[in-house]
C-alpha cells in the first residue's frame, strides 16, 4: 500500500513538472485533453487531485496524458523522482551583446553626440532609430507589458471576440465621434521605390476619429483602427500626438521632418504608436480567451477569419500569449524591408527596416514568398541556420497578402524548434545536426531524416501547432544571415567567398602548415 502511494506521488509530481515545463495551467491542460478526447478528458479538479497524489488516473486517462505529452505510460509509473521543470527551454541564437568597454568611450555625453552623427551619416530617421530601441525593449522584456494588458482588459471587459458594433459602442462610451471620408490610394515615392499609399484613418484631438470609407468593407482592419484610436483616448487622454494609420512605405517617417537626427517628437510618436498597437491587439484578443482559441484551432492563422482578426494581429498576438516563448514575427515588403519585427527567439534578421542589404540570403521563407509571387499564398518551412559551431533549427508559417492600398507583403511567424526538442529528447543536438548534414549533402535542401521528423512531430503535438508537421512535407532549407556567409558548398547566389571569410581561412591554413612543420 505504501509503495502504491509512493508511485502515485511520483506520477503526480511528474505530471505537474511536465505541465509547468510547457507553461500550461490546469485549465489549459484540461482543455487540451478535451480537444483530443472529450469523452475521457479529466476535469481541472481531477487533474489537481492527480498532481497532489490524491487520485490515480485510469488507464484511459493515463493513455490520454501520455499521448498529449508524447511520453510512454510506463514513464509516469516507473517510480523515479520527477525532474524539476525543465530549464532546457533557453534562448538560442541572436546577436551577442555589445561589450561597452572602455567605459569612457560609452559615456552618456559621448553617446548623445555620436548617435545623431551616426543617424546623419547613414540617412536613418530618428523615428526609425526609436523603433529599433522599442523592438529591442520588446525582445529583452519578452513582450511583457502588464499595464497595457490590464488597461485593455478594463476597457473591453475581456469580451472575446469583439464585433465592429461592440467597438463602435466602446468608442461612443469614451466620448469619441466618428467621421467618414473617401480617399483612394495614390502612387508615391518612398526613397528609391514607388508604391501605393493610402490614408486609412487618423485621430483629431480631443475626440474625433476620421475613417476611410473603404474600411467599411474590411471589418478586421476597421476593428484594429478603431481599437488603436480608442487606445490613444484611454492611454493619452486623446491629446492628438499620435500617428495616422496609413498603408505603404517604410517604418519611420519623422514628424519633425529631420532625416538624420533624433528629436523628442520622434521618440514620443514611436513609443505611442507601439503602445496603441499593443493595446489594440490586447483589446481584440484578451490573453486567456485568445490562448484558449489558439488551443482549439491549433494555432492556424486562417482561424482569424472566424473572428474577424487580421493575419497580422493573429501572428503578433500569438507570440505574446503562447506558453512557448521562443517566437519570431516578420512583416516584409518588397524589395526587402521589414516594417515590423519581433524576435523572442533571437533569430538573426534577414534584412532591416533602415537600409536594404545588398546580399540577402534568398532561402528565407519570407524572402522566397516575397519575390516568387506565382507560388502558393501561404506555406510552412523548416530552416537550418549555422551559428558559430552549432546549427539552429526554426519552423515558420508565412502568408502573402496585400495591404489596404494593394501593396503586396508577406507576414511570417515562427518558432525556435531546438528548445522544444531539448525538452522532449536528450538527442536534440544530434538530430539537428542530422538535418543540417542532409541539407549540406543535397545542395542546401533535403527532406528531414525520419528520426528527426518523428521527434519534431512529437514536439509539435505537445506544442499543439498544426503548421509544424505541415512543414515536414517539404524539404528543410539552409539559411544564413547573409549570402556571403553561406555555409553551402556551392554558394546559393554564385558569389565568391567574402573577404572576411577568405582572410580567416588563410589564417587557419597558415597555422595548420606551421603546426605540421613543427611536428615534423
Amino acid at each position: 500500500m505504501a509503495q502504491h502511494a509512493r508511485n502515485t506521488h511520483f506520477l503526480g509530481s511528474k505530471l505537474r513538472a511536465l505541465r509547468k515545463t510547457h507553461g500550461l495551467t490546469l485549465e489549459e491542460l484540461s482543455a487540451r485533453c478535451i480537444q483530443v478526447d472529450a469523452g475521457r478528458a479529466p476535469s481541472v479538479s481531477y487533474l489537481s487531485m492527480i498532481e497532489s497524489g490524491k487520485r490515480v488516473p485510469s488507464h484511459e486517462v493515463l493513455a490520454l496524458l501520455s499521448s498529449l505529452f508524447q511520453r510512454e505510460p510506463g514513464w509516469f509509473l516507473d517510480g523515479t523522482q520527477a525532474d524539476e521543470p525543465s530549464t532546457a527551454l533557453t534562448r538560442a541564437g541572436g546577436a551577442p551583446p555589445v561589450p561597452f568597454e572602455p567605459a569612457f568611450l560609452f559615456s552618456r555625453d559621448l553617446l548623445q553626440a555620436a548617435i545623431p552623427e551616426l543617424l546623419a551619416q547613414t540617412g536613418t530617421t530618428g523615428r526609425q532609430f526609436a523603433h529599433l530601441l522599442i523592438r529591442s525593449h520588446q525582445e529583452i522584456s519578452r513582450n511583457d507589458y502588464p499595464d497595457l494588458e490590464r488597461a485593455a482588459d478594463e476597457v473591453g471587459e475581456r469580451r472575446f471576440p469583439l464585433s465592429v458594433d461592440d467597438l463602435l459602442k466602446l468608442c461612443a462610451h469614451h466620448g469619441l465621434k466618428l467621421h467618414w471620408f473617401e480617399r483612394q490610394a495614390v502612387m508615391v515615392r518612398d526613397r528609391d521605390t514607388e508604391l501605393r499609399s493610402m490614408l486609412r484613418s487618423f485621430y483629431d484631438a480631443p475626440g474625433q476619429i476620421y475613417l476611410n470609407r473603404a474600411l467599411q468593407s474590411d471589418p478586421a482592419r476597421l476593428k484594429f483602427d478603431l481599437s488603436g484610436h480608442l487606445a490613444h483616448k484611454v492611454l493619452h487622454g486623446g491629446d492628438g500626438l499620435k500617428s495616422a494609420h496609413a498603408t505603404g512605405g517604410q517604418v519611420g517617417g519623422s514628424p519633425s521632418g529631420v532625416t538624420g537626427g533624433l528629436s523628442p517628437e520622434d521618440v514620443l510618436h514611436a513609443w505611442r504608436d507601439f503602445e496603441c498597437s499593443f493595446f489594440a491587439s490586447a483589446l481584440l484578443a484578451p490573453k486567456q480567451a485568445f490562448r484558449r482559441f489558439l488551443t482549439r484551432e491549433s494555432y492556424r492563422i486562417e482561424a482569424g477569419d472566424k473572428i474577424e482578426l487580421t493575419p497580422a494581429v493573429m501572428m503578433r498576438r500569438m507570440t505574446k500569449v503562447s506558453p512557448y516563448p521562443y517566437w519570431h514575427y516578420f512583416d516584409a515588403y518588397p524589395p526587402g524591408y521589414l516594417r515590423t519585427v519581433y524576435r523572442g527567439n533571437g533569430i538573426p534578421l534577414p534584412w532591416g527596416n533602415m537600409t536594404q542589404v545588398s546580399d540577402p540570403c534568398p532561402h528565407w521563407a519570407v524572402f522566397r514568398m516575397l519575390h516568387h509571387t506565382r507560388g502558393p499564398a501561404s506555406g510552412s518551412q523548416i530552416s537550418v541556420l549555422r551559428d558559430g559551431d552549432q546549427f539552429l533549427l526554426y519552423v515558420c508559417h508565412s502568408r502573402r497578402t496585400e495591404d489596404m492600398a494593394g501593396n503586396p507583403h508577406v507576414l511570417s511567424v515562427g518558432i525556435d524548434l531546438v528548445p522544444a526538442l531539448r525538452s522532449h529528447t536528450s538527442n536534440a543536438d544530434r538530430l539537428v545536426d542530422s538535418i543540417a548534414h542532409a541539407c549540406l549533402q543535397q545542395h542546401g535542401e533535403a527532406l528531414v531524416p525520419e528520426e528527426a521528423a518523428a521527434a519534431i512531430r512529437a514536439a509539435a503535438k505537445v506544442l499543439n501547432i498544426a503548421w509544424i508537421p505541415q512543414a515536414l512535407e517539404k524539404p528543410a532549407r539552409i539559411i544564413c544571415p547573409r549570402s556571403t556567409h553561406c555555409p553551402r558548398q556551392e554558394h546559393c547566389d554564385g558569389s565568391s567567398t567574402s573577404r572576411t571569410r577568405e582572410i580567416a581561412e588563410v589564417q587557419q591554413e597558415i597555422i595548420r602548415r606551421s603546426t605540421r612543420r613543427k611536428a615534423a
